[in-house]
């Protein structure tokens, strides 16, 4: 019997591992957690002025921790998806724009001081999730459901950050609400009062 020759092999695609997911959320936790550790400057949190239900600052860890694991469970089916599979390409890079977003937020949000870097972050990750979901669902439903805790937390995030970038000062930006509380934050991490109206001689 006759050795198949190298031409007539078919060739199998590369299939992605548990572990280039890993690989991905390890290397995105990292960055994330570069300013201000995993669960971000709970004290820098705490001072601002959040809208009414806010979530406690022990809460965001766990949340992100679920839904990074959701995520890259979805990721990597859409993956072992073969490459001509419609929507494929299109929900891969979404995803990957979105771990570039949470990669970068403490950066913004905690080592800028700047609650309106955090909320132009949120929104686009809003933005992008949205997307990704209708996307996703072309190529996997399952995947895309996996998506959906993030969908849901982003949702709230960003009610979250918007209505505290709206309630503080942020001296990154120039941003100065004129009813928002005396303290104000600064890019170098330490806190200014603001003038009162007694200041002023009023």
């Amino acid at each position: 019997m006759a050795l198949p020759t190298p031409s007539s092999v078919t060739a199998t695609p590369q299939r992605y591992r548990w572990w280039h997911a890993a690989a991905i959320g390890l290397t995105a936790n990292a960055f994330s957690a570069t300013p201000a550790g995993y669960n971000g400057d709970e004290q820098f949190y705490n001072e601002l002025d959040t809208p009414p239900g806010s979530p406690p600052d022990w809460a965001f860890a766990p949340a992100w921790a679920f839904n990074n694991l959701t995520t890259l469970w979805s990721n990597l089916r859409v993956a072992n998806f073969p490459a001509g599979t419609p929507g494929r390409r299109a929900a891969l890079a979404l995803e990957g724009a979105n771990w570039g977003l949470f990669a970068s937020f403490s950066g913004l949000y905690f080592g800028l001081r700047s609650p309106v870097l955090g909320a132009v972050n949120t929104v686009a990750g809003l933005g992008v999730t949205v997307a990704s979901v209708a996307t996703t669902a072309r190529v996997d439903r399952k995947a895309a459901w996996a998506l959906v805790p993030r969908l849901a937390w982003l949702g709230l995030a960003t009610y979250v950050s918007v209505g505290t970038a709206l309630r503080n000062r942020d001296t990154f930006v120039g941003w100065n609400p004129t009813d928002a509380p005396r303290r104000t934050t600064t890019g170098d991490g330490s806190d200014e009062s603001a003038p009162s109206l007694e200041d002023d001689g009023a």
